[in-house]
């Protein structure tokens, strides 16, 4: 089997804002073979950025586009594949958005595989811990404490029994944060577990601050209080408190999470598939954080084919408690699949089908896809 072409599709929303919202755009990937066999990846990135990474041409010999290098390859050569598309980017590459379009063209050689072995992916990743998966459902944090009420009940009744709220108004003033957090637990009651991302906002005495306040919440996790470069400030985060703390979205690569690991002492790492170096990289990383005694938990907050991906990473390892599942009003994220994902009972259903078990809705790739 040979790869004869990969497409970068970018989808967008009529309108968009500068909401922390990933599911306003998208940029897809398709990764075709000579046996008619299809591979979707998906990339958390600029779209256009990442498709121009694609579409490039080699100006010398460290400095390919990534289509030009992985055509005529054997997808079954994933790390190969993978150490060609690091080795021929290394001048403009190595991080950034070169990885997060590495990332999902190595999502896509995944599920061609399945496809091609009839399996699924968490089989090919060599586990099958779990049928089902957990989720939380990942929204942003309302302006006001009526409006978290309304959001808990509602994600309550539909079946949720853990939520995160991230982003909004959070970061800015610490007495404010500590209140709708605080709103959020108390509508939440005993049997639901509240997470709060706070968006990369704080420095350290502010973390320290509401790490402490949330100590007597029982919140179950502060996500990226401080900046992603902020090491030290991490350390002595997780130093000075018993709350979980959780990082590692940003990140690309296990070198550098190597080093989140080792020099941070963080709690949970968030690697996200479509962002750190694919399912390749991040079940490398999934085996960091098991070889560290922490937890990975997969960031995801894009579209049901980075659902799939993780729902595939997480089966095929120990001790994963969540899947993160977008709650967002986006037509692209509703809309992608055919079937989407739906949660149950506060549980999402690992697909059984070869590969990731997911086909693109093309209706919604024609509706929204940006020309060129």
């Amino acid at each position: 089997m040979k790869i004869t072409n990969v497409q970068a599709i970018c989808l967008k929303l009529p309108e968009i804002s500068s909401a922390a919202d990933g599911t306003q755009d998208d940029l897809i990937i398709v990764v075709e073979t000579d046996e008619g066999i299809t591979g979707y990846g998906e990339v958390d990135t600029a779209p256009t950025v990442g498709k121009a990474i694609i579409d490039a041409y080699m100006s010398h010999g460290t400095c390919f586009g990534l289509r030009e290098v992985v055509t005529g390859l054997d997808p079954f050569d994933y790390e190969q594949i993978w150490n060609e598309m690091w080795a021929k980017t290394y001048y403009y590459g190595r991080f950034g958005p070169v990885m997060h379009v590495m990332s999902g063209i190595d999502m896509a050689l995944w599920d061609i595989m399945g496809k091609a072995t009839g399996k699924p992916v968490h089989k090919l990743l060599g586990g099958s811990y779990s049928d089902k998966v957990r989720a939380y459902a990942s929204a942003l944090m309302p302006e006001n404490k009526e409006m978290v009420r309304k959001m808990v009940d509602t994600y309550l009744s539909q079946g949720f029994t853990a939520i995160k709220f991230g982003w909004g108004p959070l970061g800015y003033d610490v007495h404010f944060d500590i209140e709708l957090i605080k709103t959020a637990r108390e509508a939440a009651g005993d049997d639901a577990d509240i997470l709060i991302d706070i968006g990369k906002r704080y420095r350290l005495k502010s973390a320290i601050y509401v790490a402490k306040a949330l100590e007597q919440l029982n919140i179950y996790w502060l996500e990226e209080p401080l900046p992603a470069e902020d090491y030290s400030g991490y350390k002595k985060l997780t130093e000075s408190t018993t709350m979980r703390i959780a990082t590692g979205e940003e990140e690309s690569g296990r070198l550098a999470f190597g080093r989140l690991i080792n020099e941070t002492h963080i709690d949970v790492v968030q690697p996200d598939i479509s962002r750190c170096g694919g399912l390749t990289e991040a079940k490398k990383i999934a085996s960091l954080a098991a070889d560290n005694n922490i937890l990975c938990v997969p960031h995801a907050f894009k579209t049901g084919v980075l659902v799939a991906a993780t729902l595939q990473l997480i089966a095929a390892i120990p001790h994963a408690p969540f899947l993160e599942f977008s709650v967002t009003e986006s037509a692209i994220r509703k809309g992608l699949l055919v079937n989407p994902f739906v949660q149950k009972d506060g549980f999402v259903e690992v697909p059984q089908k070869p590969g990731f078990g997911i086909e693109l809705n093309m209706d919604i790739i024609k509706k929204y896809r940006v020309p060129g």
